[in-house]
């Protein structure tokens, strides 16, 4: 008989209470909880509702990441329990996005006709409401249920479009902001590294990514977020390039997107060294390292 899914995301799959799922579920909630309450108390300047709409359209691109890099982060920490929450912060992200284009919406009086034509009309807008509905397809077919009417291979083939889904997200979040860029191409860069994680571990064959190989992703996709901000300068604001590839050498002009990157990604394979060294893999009686159980990948 098929094991029924459980319809609670706090609930481990044997249906026991997980305090690690509990503690995560609740945790989603914060940022909008922190936008409401902002709102009430007149914490969030001239524009309210415009300032809400940013705020859930970036927590949904947040999340949306997360989602994407728990894969990833589970391989370089060696920590299979991350998967368990996959699916809730993906869901997550699709519910910020949705408030997102509802506050969008709101802020046009209900205007459906008008919210279509904006759409239609501003490029960056036609690619955030293509992104969404890409979301909204994996969240609908994200449940066990979906799962097994798909069949595994379509199942997965049809979330692999979360890779595009993110990038188009990346896209329309550059373009809405305009002057300040640094988190996008942050996010860029991070998207890179993320990609990069999983080419390397299809090209070794292998379901853990060294973590000498993640390092050498991370110079790499910073390297890339400072080539796009140079390029995304010089074509839009006409600033000399050579000017802006010293910016990113020197620390006189600030803490540039691409150190982020380096920064952000090298500190989880540094957390990666840690977790490995406190928790060495077991090793079986003739000295060689056991085989990760199905369950742990």
């Amino acid at each position: 008989m098929a094991r029924t899914a459980k319809p609670y995301p706090w609930l481990d799959r044997n249906g026991r209470l997980s305090w690690f799922k509990t503690l995560i579920f609740i945790g989603l909630f914060l940022p909008g909880l922190f936008v409401i309450v902002a709102k009430t108390a007149d914490m969030l300047g001239a524009r309210p509702l415009n300032e809400m709409i940013h705020q859930f359209g970036l927590w949904a691109i947040r999340f949306l990441f997360l989602s994407l890099a728990i894969s990833p982060l589970r391989r370089l920490l060696d920590w299979p329990r991350l998967t368990t929450i996959r699916r809730m912060v993906g869901v997550a992200a699709f519910a910020y996005a949705a408030t997102h284009l509802l506050l969008y919406i709101t802020d046009q009086n209900f205007d459906l006709i008008k919210v279509a034509s904006e759409i239609v009309l501003r490029i960056y807008l036609a690619i955030g409401f293509v992104a969404l509905l890409g979301l909204t397809a994996l969240a609908v077919t994200s449940t066990d249920g979906w799962l097994r009417r798909l069949g595994g291979v379509r199942w997965r083939k049809l979330h692999q479009l979360i890779f595009l889904i993110t990038a188009l997200a990346l896209v329309h979040y550059f373009i809405q902001a305009k002057a300040d860029v640094v988190e996008p191409l942050v996010m860029g860069g991070l998207f890179l590294w993320l990609i990069f994680g999983r080419l390397i571990a299809r090209y070794l064959a292998q379901d853990r990514v060294p973590v000498a190989w993640a390092a050498a992703a991370s110079l790499v996709a910073g390297t890339l977020a400072g080539l796009i901000e140079t390029s995304y300068y010089w074509l839009y604001r006409g600033v000399d390039p050579i000017r802006m590839l010293n910016a990113n050498l020197s620390a006189s002009t600030g803490i540039r997107p691409s150190w982020y990157v380096i920064a952000i990604t090298l500190g989880a394979g540094l957390v990666a060294l840690m977790r490995k060294s406190k928790f060495p893999p077991p090793r079986s009686l003739s000295g060689s390292p056991l085989q990760s159980s199905p369950e742990g990948r």
